[in-house]
């Protein structure tokens, strides 16, 4: 436990989100990037690509500190280091390092474009960008989706949606769940309590739209008190409750919100366990996961893999993953517990 306790020291508070971060990827110390651009520009005409020079440098500097590198690549070579890179990798290795290249919002913009973009919509990957990023990060994932893409978040998802579960999706893009207050509610807790049991569980069918503006809207620490006092209502908690209620896209939409209010990092364990376990290990699942919350909570996100599966997301990467793919995940996971 000491290696977490180590990292907590370096528990940097996001300022936008107020919210705590528990990154396994923190700023290098003594960092040259002119000397790191040198290793890379090495690294790259080395007969063969010297994969783990790449791995070694790109996996322990942040999003910030590769910025850097770049822009003193592009002054060493007169070319630019994403393209450069592009040529000399391949495979895994190859989306794992230019995931590394976009900030967080900009890697899960363009995450959520891929699942909407083309014939038909990867409606999972849709439901867990939108439904486990914080309002923060949602607000920054539309204003960099509109840069990168030059379109509307919004009207994205709403042409490649349909029904109630675009009308979740919607309410979660339009951000307007309410920041955390020092005060407590109890009489709003209550009653948010009895009308999502009211809206649900006591009656026939669901009074979906109560549901959505419920849990699009609140804070996450007022939900929390809410689901816990959902139970003197309902014979059923809330996951439960999701579960007999609301089928389809719709009810793994809703299941995925209510995991990640409870706990969003055993949300991501859970998931990267079944992409790591499943048949055809869903790379895409893993990946995402490691790139986007290597510099937000993985640290958490494997205290919660462990304690929950009784084995190390390292030792589980191990496992189930092989070569410079293996390498690169290890690098970001950042440790064994």
């Amino acid at each position: 436990m000491a290696l977490v306790s180590d990292y907590l020291c370096q528990l940097s508070l996001n300022v936008a989100t107020t919210e705590p971060t528990y990154p396994t990827v923190v700023p290098a110390p003594d960092f040259d990037p002119n000397k790191d651009a040198a290793r890379i520009d090495t690294a790259i005409k080395t007969k063969g690509v010297d994969e783990q020079t790449i791995i070694d440098v790109l996996t322990k500097r942040t999003y910030s500190q590769r910025k850097d590198i770049a822009f003193e690549y592009e002054r060493r070579t007169k070319k630019e280091m994403i393209p450069a890179l592009k040529s000399a990798l391949s495979g895994s290795l190859e989306t794992v390092i230019l995931g590394l290249m976009k900030s967080p919002a900009q890697y899960d913009a363009s995450e959520i474009r891929g699942s909407i973009k083309g014939l038909g919509t990867d409606e999972e990957t849709l439901i867990e960008m939108l439904c486990s990023r914080s309002n923060a990060e949602l607000v920054e994932i539309r204003r960099v989706y509109k840069e990168m893409f030059k379109k509307d978040l919004e009207k994205d998802v709403a042409d490649d949606t349909s029904g109630n579960f675009a009308k979740l999706l919607l309410a979660l893009v339009k951000t307007k769940r309410a920041d955390p207050s020092s005060v407590v509610d109890y009489e709003k807790i209550d009653a948010d309590a009895r009308a999502l049991y009211d809206a649900g569980v006591k009656i026939k069918g669901t009074d979906v739209a109560t549901w959505i503006s419920i849990l699009s809207e609140r804070s996450v620490p007022h939900l929390l008190k809410v689901f816990d006092r959902y139970k003197s209502y309902s014979p059923y908690d809330m996951q439960e409750s999701v579960r007999k209620e609301v089928k389809g896209d719709l009810e793994k939409s809703f299941l995925t919100l209510v995991q990640c209010i409870e706990n969003k990092q055993l949300y991501f364990a859970n998931r990267l366990n079944e992409a790591m376990k499943s048949k055809g290990a869903k790379e895409k699942v893993v990946t995402r996961i490691m790139v986007s919350r290597c510099e937000v909570d993985l640290m958490k996100i494997r205290s919660e893999f462990k304690a929950h599966f009784g084995q190390s997301l390292h030792k589980t990467i191990s496992e189930h993953t092989k070569g410079d793919y293996q390498r690169v995940l290890l690098s970001l996971c950042g440790g064994d517990d």
